[in-house]
């Protein structure tokens, strides 16, 4: 009986980094389309909208 708990143990723990690895890599891309995607995009209410952000928050784009 303690090997199955070790199991579900090891299973579990494998499943919340899967889950963690796959919030973080979902994140980035989401960050990556949201400053390339928008704001270099040829519709200008996106791109203004990404600019105004981006000088909102500080960051430099020009």
């Amino acid at each position: 009986m303690h090997s199955t708990s070790a199991v579900s143990t090891q299973s579990a723990a494998g499943t919340g980094r899967l889950t963690q690895v796959l919030q973080i890599g979902l994140a980035a891309f989401l960050g990556v389309f949201l400053l390339w995607g928008v704001g270099f995009s040829h519709i200008d209410v996106l791109h203004n909208a990404a600019h105004d952000t981006r000088h909102s928050n500080a960051f430099p784009c020009h």
